[in-house]
Protein backbone atom coordinates (compact mmCIF):
# COMPACT_ATOMS: atom_id res chain seq x y z
CA UNK A 1 0.00 0.00 0.00
CA UNK A 2 1.28 3.56 -0.88
CA UNK A 3 2.34 6.28 1.79
CA UNK A 4 -0.14 7.43 4.12
CA UNK A 5 -2.34 10.21 2.86
CA UNK A 6 -2.71 13.26 4.95
CA UNK A 7 -6.05 13.84 4.14
CA UNK A 8 -8.98 11.06 3.79
CA UNK A 9 -12.40 11.86 2.50
CA UNK A 10 -15.07 9.60 3.60
CA UNK A 11 -18.22 9.15 1.47
CA UNK A 12 -20.95 7.24 2.54
CA UNK A 13 -23.11 6.23 -1.17
CA UNK A 14 -26.62 4.38 -1.04
CA UNK A 15 -27.90 3.92 -4.85
CA UNK A 16 -26.25 7.19 -6.37
CA UNK A 17 -26.08 5.86 -9.69
CA UNK A 18 -26.64 9.09 -11.11
CA UNK A 19 -23.95 11.09 -9.38
CA UNK A 20 -21.07 9.09 -8.62
CA UNK A 21 -19.02 10.21 -11.67
CA UNK A 22 -19.99 14.00 -11.46
CA UNK A 23 -19.02 13.25 -7.64
CA UNK A 24 -15.61 11.88 -8.05
CA UNK A 25 -14.76 14.85 -10.85
CA UNK A 26 -15.71 17.33 -8.95
CA UNK A 27 -13.75 15.60 -5.23
CA UNK A 28 -10.48 15.02 -7.37
CA UNK A 29 -10.63 18.44 -8.56
CA UNK A 30 -11.47 20.06 -5.05
CA UNK A 31 -8.64 18.16 -3.36
CA UNK A 32 -5.97 18.65 -5.55
CA UNK A 33 -6.73 22.19 -4.47
CA UNK A 34 -4.89 21.41 -1.11
CA UNK A 35 -1.56 20.49 -2.57
CA UNK A 36 -1.68 17.49 0.32
CA UNK A 37 -1.95 13.62 -0.46
CA UNK A 38 -5.68 12.06 0.14
CA UNK A 39 -7.07 9.46 -0.77
CA UNK A 40 -11.14 9.44 -1.22
CA UNK A 41 -12.57 6.04 0.53
CA UNK A 42 -16.20 5.77 -0.54
CA UNK A 43 -18.68 3.35 1.49
CA UNK A 44 -21.00 1.53 -0.94
CA UNK A 45 -24.04 0.83 1.88
CA UNK A 46 -25.46 -1.89 0.30
CA UNK A 47 -26.48 -0.36 -3.46
CA UNK A 48 -28.63 -2.18 -5.70
CA UNK A 49 -28.12 0.24 -8.63
CA UNK A 50 -24.93 0.20 -11.03
CA UNK A 51 -23.26 2.39 -8.25
CA UNK A 52 -20.93 -0.77 -7.31
CA UNK A 53 -20.20 -0.96 -11.00
CA UNK A 54 -19.32 2.50 -11.76
CA UNK A 55 -17.13 2.57 -8.72
CA UNK A 56 -15.23 -0.44 -9.62
CA UNK A 57 -14.47 1.25 -13.25
CA UNK A 58 -13.83 4.27 -11.37
CA UNK A 59 -10.42 2.66 -9.14
CA UNK A 60 -9.12 2.26 -12.85
CA UNK A 61 -9.08 5.75 -13.66
CA UNK A 62 -8.55 7.25 -10.20
CA UNK A 63 -5.40 5.69 -7.98
CA UNK A 64 -6.80 7.84 -4.73
CA UNK A 65 -9.71 5.67 -5.13
CA UNK A 66 -10.16 3.03 -2.52
CA UNK A 67 -13.93 1.22 -2.10
CA UNK A 68 -15.61 0.04 0.58
CA UNK A 69 -18.24 -2.36 0.19
CA UNK A 70 -20.85 -3.13 3.06
CA UNK A 71 -22.30 -6.68 3.40
CA UNK A 72 -26.03 -5.14 3.10
CA UNK A 73 -27.39 -1.49 3.55
CA UNK A 74 -26.51 -0.43 7.27
CA UNK A 75 -27.35 3.12 7.55
CA UNK A 76 -25.40 6.29 7.25
CA UNK A 77 -23.74 5.90 10.71
CA UNK A 78 -22.52 1.79 9.99
CA UNK A 79 -21.00 3.30 6.75
CA UNK A 80 -19.19 6.11 8.67
CA UNK A 81 -17.72 4.17 10.82
CA UNK A 82 -16.76 1.45 8.84
CA UNK A 83 -15.10 4.71 6.39
CA UNK A 84 -13.53 5.59 9.54
CA UNK A 85 -11.70 2.14 10.11
CA UNK A 86 -10.38 1.89 6.61
CA UNK A 87 -9.02 5.58 6.35
CA UNK A 88 -5.42 6.37 6.99
CA UNK A 89 -4.95 9.89 6.26
CA UNK A 90 -4.14 12.83 9.39
CA UNK A 91 -7.08 14.09 8.95
CA UNK A 92 -10.48 12.68 8.15
CA UNK A 93 -13.22 14.54 5.95
CA UNK A 94 -16.80 13.70 5.20
CA UNK A 95 -19.57 14.68 2.74
CA UNK A 96 -22.44 13.21 1.62
CA UNK A 97 -22.53 11.60 -2.20
CA UNK A 98 -25.25 13.23 -2.97
CA UNK A 99 -23.62 16.66 -4.00
CA UNK A 100 -25.99 18.78 -1.50
CA UNK A 101 -22.46 19.34 0.56
CA UNK A 102 -19.61 20.92 -2.03
CA UNK A 103 -17.10 19.29 -1.97
CA UNK A 104 -15.25 22.67 -3.31
CA UNK A 105 -15.45 23.94 0.41
CA UNK A 106 -13.15 21.25 1.77
CA UNK A 107 -9.67 22.65 1.35
CA UNK A 108 -11.51 26.00 3.12
CA UNK A 109 -12.15 23.33 6.55
CA UNK A 110 -9.03 21.96 6.05
CA UNK A 111 -7.16 25.18 6.85
CA UNK A 112 -9.36 26.00 9.51
CA UNK A 113 -8.94 23.04 11.10
CA UNK A 114 -4.76 23.47 10.70
CA UNK A 115 -4.93 27.29 11.95
CA UNK A 116 -7.09 27.81 14.37
CA UNK A 117 -6.80 25.51 16.76
CA UNK A 118 -9.86 23.22 16.64
CA UNK A 119 -9.57 19.54 16.84
CA UNK A 120 -13.33 19.08 14.63
CA UNK A 121 -14.70 21.50 12.01
CA UNK A 122 -18.85 20.86 12.04
CA UNK A 123 -20.57 22.84 8.47
CA UNK A 124 -23.48 24.67 9.12
CA UNK A 125 -25.98 24.57 5.74
CA UNK A 126 -27.21 28.12 7.33
CA UNK A 127 -28.96 28.62 3.68
CA UNK A 128 -30.66 25.09 3.04
CA UNK A 129 -31.83 24.62 -1.03
CA UNK A 130 -34.40 22.76 0.39
CA UNK A 131 -38.02 22.37 0.51
CA UNK A 132 -40.10 24.37 3.16
CA UNK A 133 -41.06 21.67 4.75
CA UNK A 134 -37.48 20.45 5.29
CA UNK A 135 -36.16 23.57 6.58
CA UNK A 136 -39.00 23.13 9.02
CA UNK A 137 -38.07 19.90 10.08
CA UNK A 138 -34.28 20.68 10.26
CA UNK A 139 -34.95 23.46 12.76
CA UNK A 140 -36.76 22.14 14.74
CA UNK A 141 -35.05 19.29 15.22
CA UNK A 142 -31.79 20.60 15.78
CA UNK A 143 -33.96 23.40 18.52
CA UNK A 144 -34.93 20.23 20.53
CA UNK A 145 -31.77 18.24 19.93
CA UNK A 146 -29.76 21.29 21.60
CA UNK A 147 -32.46 21.90 24.20
CA UNK A 148 -32.70 18.22 25.20
CA UNK A 149 -28.57 17.88 25.23
CA UNK A 150 -27.55 21.05 26.35
CA UNK A 151 -25.65 21.58 22.88
CA UNK A 152 -25.52 25.13 21.08
CA UNK A 153 -24.80 23.57 17.37
CA UNK A 154 -27.01 24.74 14.85
CA UNK A 155 -26.70 22.23 12.17
CA UNK A 156 -25.49 18.65 14.00
CA UNK A 157 -26.73 16.33 11.00
CA UNK A 158 -24.69 18.59 8.50
CA UNK A 159 -22.40 15.36 6.96
CA UNK A 160 -19.58 18.33 5.89
CA UNK A 161 -16.97 17.80 8.48
CA UNK A 162 -13.24 17.32 9.01
CA UNK A 163 -11.54 15.96 11.75
CA UNK A 164 -8.16 15.86 13.06
CA UNK A 165 -7.95 11.38 13.59
CA UNK A 166 -7.48 12.00 17.19
CA UNK A 167 -11.40 12.80 17.90
CA UNK A 168 -12.15 9.60 15.82
CA UNK A 169 -10.29 7.14 17.16
CA UNK A 170 -11.64 4.49 19.30
CA UNK A 171 -14.86 6.87 19.29
CA UNK A 172 -18.09 4.83 20.66
CA UNK A 173 -20.58 4.93 17.35
CA UNK A 174 -24.19 3.45 16.98
CA UNK A 175 -27.28 3.77 14.58
CA UNK A 176 -27.97 7.28 14.32
CA UNK A 177 -24.89 8.18 15.25
CA UNK A 178 -23.87 10.72 12.53
CA UNK A 179 -26.24 12.84 13.67
CA UNK A 180 -24.68 13.76 16.80
CA UNK A 181 -20.47 13.70 15.50
CA UNK A 182 -20.38 17.47 17.19
CA UNK A 183 -21.88 16.28 20.98
CA UNK A 184 -19.94 12.97 20.61
CA UNK A 185 -16.49 15.06 19.61
CA UNK A 186 -17.01 17.28 22.72
CA UNK A 187 -17.76 14.53 25.20
CA UNK A 188 -14.19 13.40 24.64
CA UNK A 189 -12.95 16.35 25.85
CA UNK A 190 -12.22 17.79 21.98
CA UNK A 191 -12.87 21.05 20.64
CA UNK A 192 -15.28 22.25 17.94
CA UNK A 193 -15.84 25.20 15.29
CA UNK A 194 -19.13 25.45 13.51
CA UNK A 195 -18.66 27.37 10.12
CA UNK A 196 -21.59 28.21 7.58
CA UNK A 197 -21.18 26.57 4.49
CA UNK A 198 -22.40 26.11 0.52
CA UNK A 199 -25.30 23.73 0.37
CA UNK A 200 -26.46 22.72 -3.09
CA UNK A 201 -29.97 21.02 -4.76
CA UNK A 202 -29.43 17.29 -5.00
CA UNK A 203 -27.75 16.92 -7.94
CA UNK A 204 -29.47 13.64 -9.24
CA UNK A 205 -31.73 11.06 -7.73
CA UNK A 206 -33.83 10.78 -4.89
CA UNK A 207 -33.28 11.14 -0.70
CA UNK A 208 -32.89 8.38 1.18
CA UNK A 209 -34.42 8.98 3.77
CA UNK A 210 -37.62 10.08 5.07
CA UNK A 211 -39.22 11.63 7.67
CA UNK A 212 -39.78 8.71 9.83
CA UNK A 213 -36.13 8.04 9.86
CA UNK A 214 -35.15 11.33 10.26
CA UNK A 215 -37.20 12.70 12.69
CA UNK A 216 -38.56 9.73 15.04
CA UNK A 217 -35.71 7.57 15.06
CA UNK A 218 -33.41 10.68 15.54
CA UNK A 219 -35.88 11.49 18.54
CA UNK A 220 -35.06 8.34 20.31
CA UNK A 221 -31.37 8.39 20.04
CA UNK A 222 -31.31 12.37 21.42
CA UNK A 223 -32.45 10.53 24.33
CA UNK A 224 -29.79 7.85 24.20
CA UNK A 225 -27.39 10.56 24.08
CA UNK A 226 -28.57 12.85 26.47
CA UNK A 227 -28.17 10.07 28.46
CA UNK A 228 -24.97 8.97 27.62
CA UNK A 229 -23.58 12.92 28.20
CA UNK A 230 -25.14 12.97 32.07
CA UNK A 231 -23.23 9.20 32.29
CA UNK A 232 -19.89 9.59 30.28
CA UNK A 233 -16.91 8.55 32.03
CA UNK A 234 -14.16 11.98 32.75
CA UNK A 235 -11.12 11.50 34.77
CA UNK A 236 -7.49 11.90 34.46
CA UNK A 237 -4.74 9.24 36.00
CA UNK A 238 -1.10 8.91 36.38
CA UNK A 239 0.98 5.77 36.82
CA UNK A 240 3.25 6.54 40.87
CA UNK A 241 6.92 6.07 39.98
Amino acid sequence: MSEKPYLSLVIPAYNEQEVIPTLLTRVEAALKELGRTFEVVIVDDGSTDDTPRLLCEAKGKYPWLRLIRLARNSGQSAAFQAGFRFARGEVIATIDADLQNDPEEIPRLVKLLETEGYDMINGWRKDRNDTAFRRWQSRQANRIRNKLSGETINDSACSLKVYKRHCLDGIFMFNGAHRFMPTLVKMRGYTVLEVPVKHSHRFAGTAKYGFRNRALRAFKDLLGVRWLKSRYLRYEASEVE
